[in-house]
């Protein structure tokens, strides 16, 4: 019987495998022959890896921290059938625009588990918030505290909202996703006294009930450290906030950032050494402050949904340049995922009609979009490809979708769900007359 390699194993679905024709099923479903029903490209999720992700997080920060709530953050990627799904394992949510609200809305998720994030939410969105009974809104700057604080007096309310502060900590990723730094656009900086501004600002406003704080540091943080030191920071200035102004921290957001692993040779903490990091910390930051211990939430998006995500893409065109590279041209590219144009994120591959089968040849996987740039991986070592082969990217579940656009006015690819060997279309492929849906041609 044939077998994938064994280094592939942390970036694939668990339920991944090899048939005996040699074909990569993943959920129990042949990968060529949902290439083959469904088109490519194809995003497949596995429903047994996405439960089994979400639990493991509820039970390793539960079982250390009896008072905490895990919030899926939506902004990874967000379906009505993944907004359900979330909910019935139990976790909370994270939204960063009226879009996202909106989905969790459809798909029935409970707004008192929804936390509302983002650096300048419109007026709607907070109106939509409000009215919809969200659980949290996180405040961002003195822009939103002010209208915010007008919208729910508008509408008879006082919601519940945290403080989003700034500690100034490198979480040493990338420069383009790194947010707890104080040259960055999100949050009050605790550094010269805006995040203690803010603090005094909203306890004064009668139509904000400041719960506490919350803390971002930005993601992939495959480094433990950066959520120690920035614990330590945010509950040292709680302290100086109940001294100087009286603030009950009642909560504690210490967000997400959590990593996945996209490379066989580089893990990611598991959610239980994450768990451990963050908690410990937390208690031992409480007990310097002698501060009491809060609700803590934490908000991982990547590290629910990358493994449980695998795309597929069709074999086309094959260049060969001697003693240079060789490009081998799939059916999608950086229309479906940007990311390794915009952070230069690598990804593994495997050849899905022949999963088993050993390297032949280092060859350059790229797109079929008018760039350059469009490149999925450069130098990957992969079985000799041939037109027609189905290439597999695993750990695509996170931020592919999300970003996707319609570049070359290209239709944005279906997902499909699989489980036990039965696969769901959760997400149809867009088709041309929807791209020209929103035209106004009178």
């Amino acid at each position: 019987m044939p077998s994938l390699d064994p280094a592939l194993a942390p970036v694939l679905p668990r339920t991944a495998e090899v048939t005996s024709n040699g074909h990569l099923a993943l959920g129990g479903c042949d990968a060529v022959e949902l290439a083959r029903e469904f088109g490519t490209p194809l995003y497949v999720f596995d429903e047994h890896e996405l439960r089994a992700t979400c639990r493991e997080y509820r039970e390793a920060f539960a079982s250390r921290y009896e008072r905490s709530s895990v919030a899926y953050a939506a902004k990874a990627y967000l379906g009505r059938w993944l907004a359900a799904l979330i909910a019935e394992e139990g976790l909370d949510m994270d939204v960063v625009s009226g879009g996202e609200l909106a989905v969790a809305k459809a798909a029935g998720f409970p707004m008192e588990r929804v936390l509302f994030h983002g650096n300048n939410k419109s007026a709607q969105e907070l109106r939509d918030a409000v009215q919809a009974g969200v659980g949290r809104i996180i405040i961002d700057n003195f822009h939103e505290l002010s209208l915010l604080d007008d919208v729910a007096g508008a509408l008879g309310k006082r919601q519940q909202v945290l403080v989003r502060a700034s500690p100034n900590v490198d979480a040493h990723t990338h420069a383009k996703t790194t947010t707890g730094v104080l040259d960055t656009k999100f949050g009050f900086p605790i550094d010269g006294g805006q995040a203690e501004e803010a603090v005094v600002q909203v306890l004064a406003r009668p139509n904000l009930d400041l719960l506490g704080l919350h803390c971002h540091l930005g993601s992939p943080i495959f480094d433990l450290e950066p959520f120690e030191q920035a614990n330590h920071i945010m509950i040292a200035f709680a302290r100086r906030m109940r001294d100087r102004h009286g603030l009950e921290l009642r909560e504690y957001n210490s967000g997400g950032g959590f990593a996945a692993q996209y490379l066989r040779d580089k893990p990611a903490p598991t959610p239980d050494r994450y768990a451990a990091a963050v908690v410990d910390s937390l208690r031992s930051a409480l007990a310097e402050a002698e501060l009491p211990e809060p609700h803590l939430t934490v908000e991982p998006g990547r590290s629910i949904v990358a493994r449980a995500g695998v795309a597929l893409y069709t074999v086309g065109a094959r260049k060969e340049i001697p003693g240079v590279r060789t490009y081998v041209s799939v059916d999608g590219g950086m229309a479906d995922n940007i990311r390794p144009a915009m952070y230069d994120a690598r990804y593994e591959a495997l050849v899905a009609n022949r999963a088993a089968e050993p390297p032949a040849e280092t060859v350059t996987i790229a797109g079929k979009y008018c760039e350059s740039g469009d490149v999925l991986i450069k130098d990957a070592a992969l079985p000799k490809l041939w037109a027609g082969d189905v290439l597999a990217l695993p750990a695509s579940g996170a931020y592919c979708l999300a970003m996707a656009s319609n570049y070359n006015l290209s239709p944005r690819p279906p997902v499909v769900l699989v489980r036990d060997g039965r696969a769901r279309l959760v997400r149809r492929r867009e088709t041309y007359e929807d791209l020209m849906r929103t035209d106004v041609t009178e």
